[in-house]
């Protein structure tokens, strides 16, 4: 087997391997996780810092969509960048103000810096 072969094998395994069951590994470090995803509800997990100021401009669009209209159903897991790296491991989250969306226990998108209001709600309706 040529090196090349070999190597893009190994890649695309250890991305499968990677890419494997996020819903049952988000479950073990943020609780409810699981039964969300069973539920069928699309489901946001948020990734902020205290320190954070674009995590500071979202959170307030983020609360005022979660839980109305549209949004009635969404489940929103908030994330602690600094003290749930654990978390940040298992959902392959680099850096804070990451949001992940996920419609049946699986990820359909994510979004990093993003604050402008419409942008929020643009990006949230992908789960819908």
């Amino acid at each position: 087997m040529n090196r090349r072969l070999f190597l893009s094998t190994v890649s695309a395994l250890l991305l499968a391997v990677a890419a494997g069951p996020l819903a049952s590994a988000a479950d073990k470090v943020v609780p409810g996780f699981n039964e969300a995803a069973a539920a069928g509800v699309p489901v946001l997990v948020h990734v902020t810092a205290p320190w954070c100021e674009v995590c500071q401009a979202q959170k307030p669009v983020v609360a005022k969509l979660v839980g109305n209209g549209d949004f009635a159903a969404m489940k929103k897991f908030e994330v602690d960048f600094d003290s749930q790296k654990d978390v940040l491991q298992k959902l392959r989250v680099q850096s804070q103000s990451t949001m992940v969306l996920f419609r049946n226990g699986k990820e359909i998108d994510r979004s990093v810096g993003v604050s402008d209001p419409a942008e929020i709600e643009a990006f949230m309706r992908k789960a819908l």
